[in-house]
């Protein structure tokens, strides 16, 4: 099972492993243009986790800050502020504080809830659509880890549109096995081996 102890630490805790996932996918991204239109959408969704400091004057060149951080100042953009160095921080950057915040599914956490605010609102493309993949993985598992029993992709498809008011439709592209343990993959992977080769035995008696 892919444990989170077991995976890479998180740069900036607070954000979340999606969205330093994010931050990871724009790095990727060959166009300039559409890395920086990343970068903004990957903005947002980080703003949208603390809009009760959306008037503090240094808020969005700190968000600025913190996603050059996540990208180990890899992302090669246009940055609209100029980004703090690593060398220049003399700490541990200060952590945004979290607000009380009412969540309509609590075992899917508000990360997966602002994510798919953020994402209902984006233009269809690979971005979105990237995007919409991470969100249903994440449901995933957190469905697995609340109630097994009922933790199937038809449920996150249900779930997922009426979070996002009907904005959003999961489809089976977007699972790609998406919270399975590995071990039941490989369990699931070799059963169907075994039937394919005793069914082609069958067919040569």
């Amino acid at each position: 099972m892919d444990y989170n102890s077991q995976r890479k630490q998180l740069v900036l805790p607070e954000y979340g492993r999606h969205i330093h996932k994010m931050v990871e996918y724009a790095t990727t991204i060959e166009d300039r243009d559409e890395r920086l239109k990343c970068a903004y959408s990957i903005i947002s969704v980080m703003g949208n986790l603390f809009p009760h400091l959306r008037d503090v004057s240094d808020f969005k060149h700190k968000l600025w800050d913190h996603l050059a951080l996540m990208s180990d100042f890899k992302l090669d953009i246009d940055y609209p502020y100029d980004v703090t160095k690593i060398n220049q921080f003399s700490t541990t950057p200060d952590k945004v504080p979290y607000s009380d915040y009412v969540m309509t599914y609590r075992h899917y956490g508000r990360l997966v809830e602002q994510m798919i605010k953020k994402a209902s609102g984006m233009e269809e493309g690979e971005l979105k659509d990237h995007l919409v993949t991470l969100i249903v993985g994440q449901m995933k598992k957190s469905l697995i880890n609340w109630n097994k029993d009922n933790a199937t992709d038809e449920r996150v498809m249900e779930d997922i549109k009426r979070l996002s008011g009907g904005a959003l439709t999961a489809e089976s592209r977007h699972f790609r096995g998406s919270g399975e343990p590995r071990e039941n993959q490989n369990v699931r992977n070799n059963i169907n081996r075994k039937k394919q080769h005793f069914q082609r035995n069958k067919g040569r008696e």
